[in-house]
């Protein structure tokens, strides 16, 4: 367990400057500030302690330049204003550098992947004042990364990414900016569904997510990710894809085995290039061909930095405008 304290006198006089100063922006703080009330809030809670998966982190003040270690920490630091100074670009993907959807955001951001083994001197290069990432993804070299920067990890990725963003806000100071966002979110996905079934008659279509790898090919659960946006539409899942547990949030099938994708809907994705994965094989066989969705012409290829490896809500903003596109409805506006 790592954990960095000020000393105790210096502790002491940067909470009372900065409850000082929460006060005072409370007295003359207005919504249309740059830093309005909410942040002036935020900024009163520094110094502050994050109790994440590897224990607990005291973070001085609020952080500025932030490193982040996964695509799920790109989509929310970003979200909530801030441009890391480096970050790793996603560990499936069939063209380089980091996720498209997000390029007016991360322009100059240093890569400092790989995935697997980030490079820790790069990193303390950038001389970061926070490094974000999970325990399934860099435990081994925790201790290292805390020995650069005050350091956050959550538990993993993926089901857990709205409770994820909570804990990186909380690291960031961005609690309010957070909530808003996710709330937001979450409203317009219901506000589509809700389109959805009056289009339907009443009736919610089902959805099924299939995911091209090298190696089998995958369904994704109602756990999942993008399961969970699917969810939050309101959009029914084939038996297949049904489950909810986090444990277990895809499942592994062959060519023969893909009848188990049919759905009213089928949302393809591809991580690999074509050819490393099974998707010539699946979509040649007879079995995907007698698909409802496939005579129908319902299976849409949708784009996989965004349903797979986005993690956040901004992601999650373009699944919506991809279901909208697929049922053929306007998508509620933010």
């Amino acid at each position: 367990m790592t954990t960095r304290s000020l000393p105790r006198r210096l502790s002491s006089v940067l909470l009372t400057v900065v409850l000082g100063t929460g006060a005072l922006a409370a007295c003359g703080g207005s919504e249309g500030d740059d830093k309005g009330t909410a942040d002036a809030a935020a900024d009163t809670g520094f110094p502050r302690t994050v109790k994440h998966a590897m224990g607990s982190t005291e973070i001085p003040a609020r952080p500025q330049k932030v490193v982040v270690l996964d695509t799920g920490e790109l989509d929310d630091v970003t979200l909530l204003g801030i441009k890391p100074v480096g970050a790793v670009s996603p560990h499936f993907k069939t063209s380089g550098g980091f996720p498209s959807y997000l390029k007016d955001k991360i322009g100059g951001v240093k890569d400092v992947g790989p995935m697997e083994e980030p490079n820790l001197e790069l990193i303390a290069s950038l001389k970061p004042d926070l490094i974000l990432s999970s325990k399934v993804r860099h435990e081994k070299v925790y201790d290292k990364l805390g020995g650069i920067a005050p350091t956050v990890f959550t538990e993993t990725t993926g089901s857990p990414w709205k409770e994820n963003l909570k804990v990186h806000a909380k690291a960031l100071g961005r609690e309010s900016k957070a909530d808003t966002a996710l709330k937001s979110y979450e409203t317009r996905a219901k506000a589509l569904g809700d389109s959805i079934k009056a289009k339907y008659d009443g009736k919610m279509p089902s959805a099924s997510v299939v995911r091209f790898v090298a190696g089998p090919t995958r369904l994704y659960q109602k756990s999942s990710y993008s399961g969970i946006v699917l969810h939050d539409i309101g959009l029914t899942r084939p038996a297949s894809q049904n489950s909810s547990d986090p444990e277990k949030t895809m499942l592994d099938v062959g060519p023969e085995q893909i009848d188990k994708a049919d759905a009213d809907l089928i949302f393809v994705t591809v991580a690999d290039a074509p050819d490393k994965t099974q998707q010539k094989d699946v979509t040649s066989n007879p079995v995907w061909k007698d698909l409802n969705a496939v005579k129908k012409d319902k299976v849409f290829t949708v784009p996989d930095e965004t349903w797979m490896s986005g993690i956040g809500v901004q992601a999650a903003e373009h699944v919506l405008e991809d279901v909208a596109k697929a049922t053929d409805v306007e998508l509620p506006a933010k």
